[in-house]
């Protein structure tokens, strides 16, 4: 067991879109994210995936939904087959909680997916 510092994890990585494992337990995965800008279109057809902003704002917007927009310290569980994509107007770190194995990217395959992830 270990545990984890979360500012002390984000100050290990500085790259924007590229999630960090930073833990995993019962099949799914804790990853931490720094996002600048928009991300991409995309969804999970076998994955619920929980964005937890831990500093920043992070705005998600859904093709079907009105946006929403998360703060520090909100969170928001899109459920599997929602298109969404994040946006954030400044740095803003993340955690996500998911499926172990299922891919940053979704169903989309771009230059920002990221298969092999790093460990915090």
């Amino acid at each position: 067991m270990e545990k984890v510092n979360l500012d002390a994890a984000f100050d290990t990585f500085d790259e924007h879109g590229a999630p960090r494992l930073a833990a995993e337990l019962n099949g799914q995965a804790v990853k931490l994210a720094k996002l600048e800008g928009e991300f991409v279109w995309h969804h999970h057809d076998d994955a619920d995936e929980m964005f937890l902003v831990t500093s920043g704002e992070l705005r998600i917007k859904l093709r079907e939904e009105d946006d929403v927009v998360l703060e520090e310290g909100e969170f928001l569980v899109v459920p599997r087959g929602v298109e969404h994509k994040p946006v954030s107007e400044e740095e803003t770190e993340i955690l996500l909680f998911e499926p172990a194995g299922t891919t940053n990217t979704g169903n989309v395959e771009s230059e920002l997916t990221k298969t092999d992830l790093e460990r915090v």
